[in-house]
């Protein structure tokens, strides 16, 4: 009887104790981060060439910029689809290419680009740190290359268009709950577009792709 009384009181003691020191289960961490997000932003971009030679000789500098903007569908799971389309415009000078001499001839010449990006990736937040959200992504891009004179015929201007292929990786900062920003470097490569007139086929450079550091203004959850 007497064990039995001493097991009884040492149960009541020891439940609250164990009451006082359990932990309570944790429960699921909780998000207000939508399922899906539907985010603006506005781009800009500065692009070295692939086509050194060419872009040097025509616009003085093989770095030239972009502006442009986009949307971006992004899932809670991290996976994000992104459409952008972007455009570079410049008037720069003919030139040629002479015993592996660049000449500039003086005659104005007017380029543009427009891309049309499509991509996929994916971003997650660091750990501890939710408002830096690296992200990498991949995808194609239909790219148009137009070249103006005002001293060449009709036919000797250029209008054309040719698929191409892009990869990028890069970061981005969350600084209030609906606006974000995030700087990415952006490889693309997008053959044949070049090469088959004027100084380019003369430097034998026929890819209008390149590396572009990007910054991009993002609206949006």
């Amino acid at each position: 009887m007497k064990t039995l009384i001493a097991a009884c009181l040492t149960l009541a003691v020891s439940a609250p104790l164990a009451a006082q020191t359990r932990r309570p289960a944790a429960s699921p961490a909780s998000s207000d981060e939508p399922v899906i997000s539907l985010r603006g932003f506005v781009l800009g971009s500065e692009q070295r060439f692939s086509a050194k030679t060419t872009f040097n000789a025509v616009f003085g500098q093989e770095v030239q910029p972009f502006l442009g903007g986009g949307a971006q569908l992004a899932f809670r799971h991290g996976l994000f689809v992104e459409v952008s389309g972007s455009q570079f415009k410049k008037t720069g000078q003919r030139a040629l290419v002479f015993n592996g001499e660049v000449f500039r001839l003086g005659i104005p010449l007017t380029a543009t680009i427009t891309p049309i990006e499509l991509s996929v990736g994916y971003r997650r937040p660091v750990e501890d740190h939710e408002t830096i959200i690296p992200y990498i992504g991949a995808g194609v891009g239909w790219y148009g290359y137009k070249e103006t004179s005002s001293f060449s015929d009709p036919n000797e201007n250029v209008d054309t268009r040719k698929n191409g292929y892009l990869a990028n990786v890069g970061v981005e900062l969350r600084l209030h709950r609906w606006v974000g920003v995030a700087v990415d470097a952006q490889y693309t490569h997008i053959a044949d577009i070049l090469g088959t007139d004027g100084i380019s086929k003369d430097a034998n450079e026929k890819d209008l792709g390149g590396i572009a550091a990007r910054f991009k203004l993002i609206i949006g959850r």
